[in-house]
């Protein structure tokens, strides 16, 4: 049974990767430390990619070494400069800078020598089977795999066909190269992989230099050792491939190789890191783009207004392990959420505008009031909005007929309008249908700031803003995108699609801020009073600005039976 974490400890085991690398450097294996983040531009990172970033910096950084950013370019039919510009993107906005970029493509000509060598030891043969027949020439789990028809080809004859296949004399799919290991190995990755195929495709970088292409599995060691990787930090399930990654630079001859070291994926519930259903999301219309704020992609949780100290916090609190665990989302949301408390600007805005009019405040009469613009970081002051007859609150505000323990404007209690005055319900007014659109009140001049010369207090404090100075703004309240834990558990790409929230965003139109805010910019956070923190949306401009919910005050989210 999968362990749910739903808290993270504070006092954290040590981490692993660190214990590896303390002692390889005391052993003399290497002298400094070196780590690669090597991604496949083939689509934009999410949360999973996060946490192997803030690992492989931090790791570099923690022994004054270096992290390069290496784009593993091997599939030019699945690759684009666009996801390379991204995934740029998304590093320097969690906070890390590279030493270097490089792209696997940068060592195509190194990697093509040493499939050459391969076949000149013997260790390396063409394969014209076709890709049905390698499979079930593999073998399972309990069964021995079967070599192959072509497994005994003369060498001459393997490098005559591999020159062949590189000039472009055959189709795709028609010989593959393969590298001779043991196709009776318990580990199935070692049972005469395919390390080159055919691919007739213009490469983004390379253009048509080359129509053989290596697989991951030859490149990404080679790579490592190209570059002068000491630390090949990776996810948990490239573990069983980390023999035959050890295999090809041992027999490759490559000296000092790197050491490969594994952790745990990081899996949290309520999302979608799978790129090809993530694709299916965005090509059925169901969410607007990869950074469609309820997305677990990078670019959705900034545009949705995550800070990226938060992401790394939530990072760290998990911690490294080995052991296979589901994250709560809600360990995301609180990091979030303690982030946005001590560093959001506070401001008032109403969501479901209510007017109420104070009939015995004077007409004319405007006051500036000042509230704190963050009462957590005091040095920043005060601002200034206005305070005037007219007053926009939520329509949640206000109830005629309120249930008990009900604090908030009806006409048994007075309330208390924030950092202004006490005021108490007078009348209303209805529409034809018998909706409330007017409720008038009157206020006490003397309880400004919530003293009274009689000592009176009240428990219902409501953030209000001025019709006067009031300007429209689109609200848009997002929830998790799905109702279960694990969408992604369903057979096939489209089920998961039967999981999803259909509350996951609710767009409010004619919300109500003060104009002071009208010079804001995307990326813009605030924490709306009794609301939660809020940031300025991409799609904003100057005569409607759009604000998206990035987290409520508290956890509200409601699990479905």
């Amino acid at each position: 049974m999968e362990e749910i974490i739903l808290n993270a400890t504070e006092n954290k085991p040590s981490n692993f990767i660190h214990d590896f690398i303390d002692e390889d450097l005391a052993q003399g294996v290497y002298e400094k430390v070196q780590t690669r983040f090597p991604p496949e531009p083939n689509g934009y990172l999410h949360i999973g990619h996060a946490k192997a970033i803030c690992i492989d910096f931090a790791t570099a950084e923690k022994y004054n070494g270096k992290c390069n950013l290496r784009l593993d370019d091997t599939n030019p039919t699945k690759e684009d400069v666009e996801y390379v510009d991204a995934i740029m993107e998304d590093i320097k906005w969690l906070g890390f800078n590279w030493d270097n970029v490089y792209f696997a493509s940068d060592y195509f000509d190194f990697i093509y020598e040493c499939a050459l060598k391969l076949i000149d030891k013997g260790l390396a043969y063409i394969d014209e089977s076709t890709p049905e027949q390698i499979k079930e020439m593999r073998g399972t789990l309990t069964e021995a795999g079967v070599n192959s028809p072509y497994r005994d080809r003369p060498i001459e004859e393997t490098k005559d066909l591999f020159a062949r296949m590189t000039a472009g004399e055959f189709e795709n799919g028609a010989m593959v190269l393969r590298a001779k290991i043991d196709m009776s190995s318990s580990n199935l990755n070692m049972r005469d992989p395919i390390i080159y195929r055919i691919m007739k495709a213009t490469h983004h970088r390379t253009g048509d230099k080359w129509c053989v292409y290596p697989m991951y599995d030859f490149a990404h060691p080679l790579s490592d050792a190209k570059e002068g990787v000491t630390h090949s930090l990776c996810s948990l399930e490239f573990e069983n491939h980390r023999p035959l990654y050890n295999w090809f630079l041992e027999v490759l001859d490559i000296p000092t190789p790197p050491r490969q070291i594994e952790f745990a994926r990081m899996n949290v519930n309520y999302t979608l890191t799978s790129k090809r259903k993530c694709l299916k999301l965005v090509n059925d219309g169901l969410v607007s783009g990869w950074d469609d704020p309820r997305m677990a992609t990078i670019c959705g949780m900034r545009r949705r207004g995550y800070p990226a100290e938060a992401v790394r916090a939530f990072v760290d609190k998990i911690g490294v392990s080995k052991a296979y665990s589901v994250i709560d989302y809600a360990l995301l949301e609180s990091c979030v959420r303690d982030y946005l408390n001590e560093n959001a600007d506070r401001a008032m805005a109403v969501l479901r505008p209510l007017k109420i009019v104070i009939d015995n405040y004077p007409e004319d009469k405007i006051e500036n009031i000042e509230v704190d613009i963050n009462p957590n970081k005091p040095e920043l002051g005060k601002t200034t909005v206005e305070f005037s007859r007219e007053l926009y609150i939520e329509q949640d505000d206000f109830m005629l007929d309120p249930p008990g323990k009900y604090f908030r404007l009806c006409p048994a209690k007075e309330v208390r309008l924030k950092s202004a005055y006490y005021v108490k319900y007078a009348s209303h007014e209805t529409d034809e249908n018998g909706n409330i659109t007017v409720v008038h009140c009157t206020y006490d001049p003397e309880s400004f700031g919530g003293e009274t010369p009689d000592g009176r207090k009240v428990k219902g404090t409501l953030h209000w803003v001025s019709a006067h100075s009031a300007i429209d703004c689109e609200v848009r309240l997002y929830e998790r995108l799905f109702n279960v834990p694990n969408p992604s558990d369903e057979e096939g790409v489209s089920s998961f699609a039967d999981n999803l929230n259909p509350e996951s965003l609710t767009v409010l139109n004619g919300c109500k801020i003060d104009k002071s805010y009208s010079d804001v910019k995307t990326g813009d956070t605030f924490q709306f009073m009794r609301q939660g923190y809020f940031c300025v949306d991409s799609d904003s401009t100057e005569s409607n600005i759009v604000f998206n919910r990035t987290v409520a005050l508290k956890d509200s989210f409601v699990k479905k039976a």
